[in-house]
């Protein structure tokens, strides 16, 4: 079944080229939350996940988070029963690097031949024959980052990977990796409430990389009654998750946010979020709540 992504709220989130060559709108979708407890089996309403997923690519989105550990390798398959055969403008980006021996568990795991299986099994879950874009889930500090990343740039000759990522890494980290291969994304926790990633946005923003922030909608307490969200929520008739991703988009134009929801409701209100027009004195008194 292909679902076509020709028209919907995320085309107003604009378009950022992964690479130069693989336009994407901003706004994308983050599939992790389609597994079970503790990112761990099936989710608990396959159906609806399958829904999800379908009505995303309705609303405009053609970025699709995920990665192998999720599930694990249970959030692959879903994607590949929704939307495979996937429109020509979908774009499904997988990350490896992570063993899972169960619910909420994570090691780092760089080995060459790993992130090789890896990438083999992806391919196959996903119904691929090249992944667009392939990120290291979590630099393994008990191997070379040349080793890590070698191996996948020699995927990426093999024609098995077009575009390689990194995430949760340092700006240092980020310039080590430039040397060895080419790097179009960046994934590191971001967002209006947690910014420890500044230093990393604004490289990524002066090299032209895509910075994909996981977790974007964290608003905690900015959310709550008479807090720093609730004017500006009143003033664009909107929701404070929304003004979140809203304040991503605005603040910088390789921003790539990708929220993550198991409904479709809750998918939808998300989705609108791109059509928000954040004024410049809006944007600062946000900024300025944290």
């Amino acid at each position: 079944m292909t679902v076509s992504s020709a028209s919907g709220p995320a085309h107003a989130s604009g378009v950022f080229p992964l690479g130069s060559d693989l336009p994407v709108h901003r706004l994308g979708y983050g599939a992790m939350q389609l597994t079970g407890t503790g990112v761990w089996g099936e989710p608990k309403d396959r159906q609806e996940a399958i829904r999800v997923l379908r009505r995303a690519v309705e609303l405009g989105v053609n970025l699709i988070d995920t990665a192998d550990s999720y599930g694990p390798f249970v959030n692959e398959q879903l994607i590949r029963e929704a939307l495979h055969p996937y429109a020509e403008d979908v774009v499904i980006a997988t990350k490896g690097g992570f063993a899972r021996t169960g619910p909420g568990e994570w090691r780092a795991l760089g080995r060459p031949e790993y992130l090789r299986q890896q990438t083999e099994l992806s391919l196959r879950h996903l119904g691929l024959e090249r992944i667009d874009l392939y990120q290291l889930h979590r630099i393994d500090p008990q191997v070379p980052l040349a080793d890590q990343l070698g191996e996948l740039g020699a995927l990426q000759q093999e024609g098995k990977i077009r575009h390689i990522g990194l995430s949760e890494v340092t700006v240092e980290q980020l310039r080590q990796a430039r040397e060895i291969v080419e790097i179009v994304s960046v994934q590191n926790l971001y967002n209006l409430a947690d910014r420890k990633s500044e230093s990393v946005l604004d490289y990524a923003t002066a090299e032209n990389i895509a910075f994909i922030p996981w977790f974007p909608i964290a608003t905690g307490q900015l959310a709550r009654p008479g807090g720093p969200l609730e004017q500006v929520a009143k003033e664009q008739g909107a929701a404070p998750s929304q003004l979140a991703l809203a304040w991503l988009l605005h603040r910088s134009p390789v921003l790539l946010p990708i929220p993550g929801t198991s409904s479709v409701a809750h998918l939808e209100e998300n989705t609108e979020a791109a059509r928000i027009r954040l004024s410049d004195e809006q944007f600062e008194a946000l900024s300025a709540a944290v």
